[in-house]
Parts: structure tokens; C-alpha cells; sequence
């Protein structure tokens, strides 16, 4: 019987149950990520019922991001629960401060992930590993408690929604702006336990890490995973971090999708997504005759905080000031990318044009700390998220867009190109 590849993934890792889609299946996994938000309170159900083991300590990939460096008393205590765990389970793979990052960023920057893999972690954005043709996908915390003692999941075998990107991306648009325009198309509900497989010129075109806001945003349409079939730069890529463990698998050619979508990208602007959903875009066009002012830029987290990322930002700002009134916040998403930033002499750029630079942390992204917005104020940001009250007071708004745009409305003031 034809698969598709997410199919050949849950049948490769098939514990019980049948791979066949709307069915409940048990899956092995092959790695589990943890962070310091849904991680302590597993741990904790899992002591109340005295189970201190791990299943496979090799396999575990622990750092802690969200509210780091800790930002309170109960940030410090979440960290801190989980910095014992670590060390009385001795997990080598322990990312603390001072070699931490971004979760997602991290456990693919590492080689923890690669083809024909299934992970999980307690945070919707797993689905981000999907960019290396794994299957990853979050789940909640008893999911993770039972995980870390087992190594296995349930799943509902979830149907494919097959999106081809095709035609060929003009100067300054970049995959974030793809994906926006994919989410927009599909609606924040649109694939709902649903698989997105992406495919198309466009995305053979783009170098792995350019094809990470795709799978990383797949959940903004409310997809289980947003997966990117192996090619020779997926090979590539994880193969230079040292991963051996894996297995390329690809859809059949008569594989059953529930639907096909072709985008053709070819006339696409960059795109801002307004207040307060990501499939609420407009053309940059449009937004810049909506002259929208602007308090803060933010550039970073698990969608737009690698080096390239980095890179394209200071290209804008390079000789540029940032306009008064405004405060840029650039975060690298981990350790090696604010070194690397550093050594390439970014920070200098960065800094020049009056932003300020943090360590790696989810931090604001999520409302948490280092950057949160007052009531009344605007915020750009790469992010991936802009619902209400998501980076900080329920009165603010964010706009969503590529890192170029971010630092291009940080010079003038409103959001601009």
C-alpha cells in the first residue's frame, strides 16, 4: 500500500497499533527534547509515583531557554530542578547556561535530529525538525513524564497536506515570507493533526537552514509537523555534526495526500503579518502606506535567530542608526551563533546603529522577559507568534516578518522595506 513519507516514519518506529491515518499508534522514539518550562513539572510526576530513571540517557537533549538567564525566583527554581535532574541522571547531551540556546535551534545546530527520525519535546515548535525529514512534534507534559521513562508516544496517525512552492523568489523575500504567505493560504487552523510535506523548486533552491521558518511555522496553521523531505543538503547537513543514525525516506510517487496546494512565489513581496494572527498578512507594500510606528524590533528566536539571519539584519543596519523612539533587541538563537556573530563583527554593527544584543534566550518572544512591550506599544519581530498579549501586555501589537524587514523598519521608525 502507497505511503506517504510521515507513514513510513510511524511504521519504521511502530510499537503498536496500525500507520494508517486516523488511527491511534505507539511509537518508539529516537530522541526526546527537553527544555526548562514543561520538563520540571514531568519530572515531578514522575517522582510522586517514584519512577527516577530515564529510559535512554544517550537519547535525551536537555537545555534550558525560555526564562534564561532566570528572570524570577520560580525561573530559577524551574532551572534549577532541572540542572538536578540532569546530574542525577547523568545525561551528557546538557546544554546549561553559558553553552545553552533556543531549544529547536540547538537540538538541529548539535546533529541530535535527522531523517527519518521521531522526536518529541513539551513545545509546540518541535515541529521545526521536520526541516531534516524527521517526524517532531509536541506534545504536553504527561506525554513528556511518560516519555522520559518509556521512550515511547502515542499518535493519532495524522493525514499529509502536500504544498509546492514553485516559481522563483525575488531579491529581498526570503522563506519567512514564504511561509507567511503558506499560513495565510491555509488559515491558523488550516491543517490542523495535520502533516504539512513541502516540496518545489523553491525549496530545492534554499540551503537547510534558509528552510527552517518553513517547518517552524507549520503549527501557525495548526499542523502536527511541517516536514521537508531529505535531499543531498539535509545529507550534508547533518552528516558535518556527526549524526550517522538516520534513514531518508520519502513519500511514494502514489502516495494518498488529503490535498496538494501549489503556491507560486514568484510575484510574492515580503510579507508582514498584522495584529493578531499569522495568517493576517499584507503585502510590504501595503503596510508601508499604513505607516505603522513602531517602539521595538526584535530579532530573534526559533524561527529567525541564526546567523543568517544575523547577517542579513546587519547588512540592513550596516552605517544606519536606528530611528529615535525605537529600541532593536537582536538575540542569537544559541552559544556558537553569538560567538560566531561576535567573531564575524556583527555585534559591532549591531551596536553602532544603537541596538542592544542579548544572550540566547526565548526571552521575549514569548512575553517572558528581556523585551516585553508596555500597553499601547508596537513591536516588529521575526518571531512566530502575534497573538494577543503574546510578547507582553494584552494592549500591544506585533507585526511578523523576515529579519531584513525587522532591521529596515528599526532605521526608520514604521514598518518599511
Amino acid at each position: 500500500m502507497p505511503q506517504t513519507l510521515v507513514e513510513k516514519i510511524i511504521a519504521k518506529n511502530l510499537v503498536s497499533g496500525k500507520p494508517l491515518p486516523g488511527e491511534f499508534v505507539k511509537i518508539r522514539l529516537d530522541r526526546l527534547l527537553c527544555h526548562d518550562v514543561t520538563t520540571p513539572p514531568a519530572i515531578e510526576m514522575l517522582e510522586k509515583r517514584g519512577i527516577r530513571k530515564v529510559w535512554d540517557k544517550e537519547k535525551i537533549v536537555v537545555t534550558p531557554d525560555h526564562f534564561i538567564p532566570a528572570k524570577d525566583v520560580k525561573s530559577a527554581e524551574l532551572a534549577k530542578k532541572l540542572d538536578d535532574w540532569v546530574r542525577e541522571m547523568q545525561i551528557p547531551n546538557y546544554y546549561p547556561v553559558g553553552r545553552h540556546g533556543v531549544c529547536h535551534t540547538i537540538f538541529l545546530e548539535k546533529g541530535h535530529i535527522g531523517p527519518g527520525m521521531v522526536a518529541i519535546a513539551g513545545d509546540s515548535h518541535t515541529c521545526t525538525h521536520g526541516v531534516v525529514g524527521a517526524l517532531s512534534f509536541g506534545v504536553g507534559t504527561t506525554d513528556v513524564a511518560a516519555a522520559i521513562a518509556t521512550g515511547e508516544v502515542w499518535l493519532e496517525v495524522p493525514k499529509t497536506i502536500r504544498v509546492i512552492i514553485s516559481g522563483k523568489l525575488q531579491p529581498g523575500v526570503t522563506s519567512k515570507d514564504v511561509m507567511l504567505e503558506v499560513i495565510h493560504t491555509l488559515g491558523v487552523d488550516g491543517a490542523t493533526n495535520r502533516i504539512i510535506e513541502f516540496s518545489g523548486e523553491v525549496i530545492d533552491s534554499l540551503g537547510l537552514e534558509e528552510r527552517i521558518p518553513l517547518s517552524n511555522m507549520a503549527v501557525e496553521a495548526g499542523a502536527t509537523c511541517g516536514i521537508i523531505p531529505a535531499d543531498a543538503k539535509t545529507i550534508q547537513y547533518v552528516e558535518a555534526r556527526g549524526l550517522k543514525d538516520y534513514a531518508v525516506l520519502q513519500s511514494d510517487a502514489d502516495a494518498e495526500f488529503e490535498k496538494t496546494i501549489t503556491i507560486d512565489v514568484s510575484k510574492l513581496e515580503p510579507q508582514v503579518a498584522y495584529p493578531h494572527l499569522p495568517s493576517n498578512t499584507k503585502p510590504i507594500s501595503a503596510a508601508k502606506k499604513d505607516k505603522i510606528k513602531i517602539h521595538q524590533a526584535y530579532l530573534g528566536s526559533c524561527t529567525n535567530g541564526r546567523i543568517g539571519d544575523l547577517r542579513e539584519a546587519a547588512e540592513v543596519l550596516r552605517g544606519k542608526k536606528i530611528a529615535d523612539g525605537v529600541r532593536m533587541i537582536v538575540v542569537p538563537a544559541t552559544t556558537d551563533i553569538w560567538n560566531q556573530a561576535e567573531a564575524e563583527g556583527l555585534f559591532k554593527i549591531f551596536t553602532a546603529a544603537g541596538a542592544t544584543i542579548s544572550t540566547p534566550t526565548c526571552g521575549a518572544c514569548l512575553g517572558g522577559h528581556m523585551g516585553c512591550l508596555a500597553a499601547g506599544e508596537v513591536a516588529i519581530a521575526s518571531t512566530n507568534r502575534n497573538f494577543i498579549g503574546r510578547m507582553g501586555s494584552k494592549e500591544s501589537k506585533v507585526y511578523l516578518a523576515s529579519p531584513r524587514i525587522v532591521a529596515t523598519s528599526a532605521v526608520a521608525g514604521f514598518i518599511s522595506d
